[in-house]
């Protein structure tokens, strides 16, 4: 590997890495791909932007293991082909009454990565193949040495069947007392799960960022205002265009900007001192002492809710490939401080 003039990539000496930094100008990145090919760590504008849980570290995934202990740790992962675990109706051909684990088949596998460097930035390609839907996943993280980090993802259908999925980024951000979620206003808003709080999970459609708890309306936009100890999980609907998921953290602002009219909602799983890891025979996570926490995990979706099987079902949103195919699709992250300029 030859690196060139402000663009380099550090990685773990071992023929299987567990870890590679890839650098240019001041944005880094750390993946795990021992980990299912886990963002670590994302540095922009100066800043971390992915949240670690002080009471456990990062380590080899448990397949037993559940959603709240998979993503304990913390850091940034991909969830394909569903968020929940779920059991695919037997109408689908080809995986009829298939069991998909939670979050998806990336987390539970080594995924291969191959590292590279050129005038462009520095790149990681994450290669996976996944049972038992056939279809073969490729995300290629490039940083850049402006201060940008660009997502690129392909998913091939490798089957005798079409094929439905899901996949949502899945990064979970610290929330804090002056964390502001900023998305298109008015934009219809669908609550999936709620706990500690009245804002109910149903049918009713809500306009971003004003969402009916019991008799009132709250603006959600400000998590940390909503209540001290809640949980909720939403999806918001997003124009058919490019157009920028955002969350200020004081004079800085992370913007996942997507790409395309395949990108259909942005997922918000809010958890306000209400979830925390838990201990198991096998913990995916070796815990010092649990406690709750309190995060934002937000990013694009293709496709809503958490479960396959619900998409496919009554919210109507699964996407599908057919024999052979790809779908492809895009993200790009940047920092911007008021006024729109980079923060690099």
């Amino acid at each position: 590997m030859t690196a060139t003039q402000g663009a380099s990539a550090v990685r773990d000496a071992s023929p299987d890495p567990a870890f590679a930094t890839l650098r240019a100008g001041d944005a880094a990145v750390t993946l795990l791909p021992s980990l299912g090919g886990r963002v670590r760590d994302v540095w922009l504008g100066g800043r971390q932007w992915l949240w670690h849980n002080p009471d456990a570290r990062f380590t080899v995934s448990d397949e037993d293991a559940s959603l709240g202990e998979a993503v304990g740790s913390g850091g940034f992962d991909e969830c394909f082909p569903t968020v929940a675990a779920c059991k695919l109706p037997g109408w689908v051909e080809g995986a009829a009454g298939a069991k998909i684990a939670e979050r998806g088949a990336l987390w539970q596998q080594r995924c291969e990565t191959t590292i590279g460097t050129d005038e462009g930035g520095t790149s990681a390609q994450c290669h996976w193949t996944i049972h038992p839907l056939a279809f073969v996943f490729t995300r290629t993280v490039t940083v850049r040495p402006e201060g940008v980090v660009d997502f690129a993802y392909t998913a091939r259908n490798d089957g005798a069947h079409r094929l439905p999925f899901l996949w949502a980024a899945h990064p979970v951000l610290p929330l804090g007392r002056r964390t502001q979620v900023v998305l298109p206003k008015g934009a219809k808003t669908r609550i999936w799960m709620s706990d500690g709080t009245e804002i109910a999970a149903d049918e009713a459609l809500h306009e971003w960022p004003r969402i009916r708890s019991g008799v009132r309306l709250v603006d959600v936009s400000r998590p940390a205002a909503v209540g001290d100890r809640f949980a909720c999980t939403m999806f918001v609907e997003l124009p058919r265009a490019e157009t920028a998921i955002a969350v200020r953290e004081g004079d800085l602002t992370l913007e996942m900007r997507v790409h395309g009219r395949e990108l259909s909602h942005a997922g918000i799983w809010i958890n306000r001192g209400v979830l925390a890891p838990t201990e198991r025979k096998r913990p995916l996570i070796r815990l010092r002492r649990p406690r709750a926490y309190s995060t934002l995990t937000i990013g694009p979706c293709l496709g809503a809710p958490e479960s396959l099987a619900d998409a496919l079902g009554d919210w109507e949103t699964a996407r599908w490939i057919e024999p052979g195919a790809t779908a492809r699709w895009a993200m790009t992250w940047r920092v911007t401080r008021p006024g729109g300029e980079g923060a690099t």
